[in-house]
């Protein structure tokens, strides 16, 4: 069986999900990731990810409440799996291995 993989994409979108705990859907999703990168991004590739995401079982989905701000539509809120939590923590030890490995010399 083939290793589940993350891209960096995807890697980003976990890390949003897992930080936004139980308020983690498309738009707040969107919101926090082009702030902290400071530049746009577009909300059908963070729903492409989340179901890719959901696919791979890192994330789980659930319906929040019909609400008249939102025309009668739902959100769908996000949470990381145990599977999700394990994937993130092994992509920090690969690069915090790697960045470890960079030699201590001067740049200037």
């Amino acid at each position: 069986m083939k290793a589940q993989s993350l891209g960096e994409f995807e890697e980003l979108v976990l890390l949003m999900v897992a930080a936004l705990h139980d308020e983690a859907y498309g738009v707040s999703i969107l919101e926090n990731l082009e702030d902290k990168q400071g530049k746009k991004i577009n909300i059908s590739a963070v729903h492409v990810a989340l179901k890719r995401l959901e696919d791979k079982g890192f994330v789980k989905s659930r319906f929040g409440g019909i609400t008249e701000d939102r025309g009668g539509r739902r959100k769908k809120f996000y949470v990381i799996t145990a599977l999700g939590k394990r994937m993130l923590d092994s992509q920090y030890d690969l690069r915090t291995s790697l960045y470890r490995q960079i030699p201590k010399i001067s740049f200037t």
